[in-house]
């Protein structure tokens, strides 16, 4: 599978300009005095579908010729980026499915849903079987989440508009899952900002990007784990993994409480809802803040498509 490149990323977003927004970048005078840095908030919990995964999935299904868009798209996903496949497919009126696991939060199966993708329920451990099983039988297209180069290019111009609005930041930080946007994050700002560091914020139950770099040796994903970080629940991607390690992305590990405290903080005082998946980047910089004074801060808020249930 091909590596994705800052050229791949230039070109995703001429792909996607006018079908995505441009997020707003906000800060908190609180959360700069707490952490003595100046911190700013890329918001893409306030992008289409709400969430980051407009970006890669509308390049993916942009980049489809004619023929295969006739065939339809397909994916598996625990929300957002199924939702996002679904959007994408709709503006380029095409068929869409989406394999959802089981425990999908009901409101992600209805986002998904609602723009107009049959979603395919199954316990998690069978998404990807399952997913494979439907590709063969249609023909359509996979859109991996995150193995898929259309995908991390897609999810790297976040980084771009970032680094355009604040120039000179010292770190840039996301959350990691499967890694599709650590990755295009750390292509994107080793082109534009080759001095700053990159980390990826990853919930403590659900730790095997920590594990793969500090190892140097890919690990296996965690299964059976619970996390509020719905999002981030599945195993870092092989082409990922290479990008992260080539760009010495460090990855920042969070608990669980630090979440929810993070999703709180966020709602409470910046009124803006930020998902748990999401929030694990300001749980990551309070982890660290000892290294933050006095830098500059970036960090990509990717999504914010939550049911609440945390706030109990």
């Amino acid at each position: 599978m091909s590596v994705t490149t800052f050229p791949d990323i230039l070109a995703a977003g001429e792909r996607i300009r006018g079908h995505v927004h441009r997020t707003p970048v906000l800060t908190s005078a609180t959360l700069d005095r707490e952490l003595g840095a100046s911190v700013f908030a890329k918001c893409e919990n306030l992008q289409k579908v709400g969430a980051f995964k407009a970006r890669g999935a509308g390049n993916a299904v942009m980049a489809l010729s004619d023929v295969a868009a006739r065939a339809g798209v397909i994916t598996h996903s625990s929300g957002n980026h199924g939702a996002a496949l679904a959007w994408a497919a709709g503006l380029r009126h095409v068929p869409c499915t989406v394999v959802m696991p089981e425990s999908a939060p009901d409101v992600k199966i209805a986002a998904v849903r609602g723009y107009g993708a049959n979603v395919v329920l199954v316990p998690a451990a069978q998404r990807d079987a399952r997913c494979a099983a439907l590709q063969q039988e249609t023909g359509a297209t996979m859109v991996h989440p995150f193995e898929n180069p259309f995908v991390i290019a897609g999810a790297g111009t976040a980084a771009i508009e970032l680094l355009a609005d604040v120039p000179d930041l010292d770190i840039v930080i996301t959350p990691v899952g499967g890694g599709g946007l650590c990755a295009g994050t750390a292509v994107a700002t080793r082109a534009l900002r080759p001095q700053a560091k990159v980390l990826g914020a990853e919930p403590l139950a659900v730790d095997d990007a920590a594990r793969s770099l500090a190892t140097g040796v890919r690990q296996p994903r965690v299964d059976g784990a619970r996390s509020w970080g719905d999002g981030l629940m599945t195993g870092l991607g092989e082409p990922n993994f290479r990008l992260l390690r080539e760009h010495g992305v460090r990855i920042v590990t969070v608990t669980e409480d630090a979440i929810v405290d993070a999703s709180r903080f966020f709602l409470l005082r910046m009124k803006i809802v930020v998902e748990p998946s999401s929030a694990t980047v300001l749980a990551a910089l309070r982890a660290i803040h000892g290294e933050l004074r006095g830098k500059r801060v970036g960090m990509i808020l990717t999504g914010g498509n939550t049911d609440f249930s945390w706030l109990q």
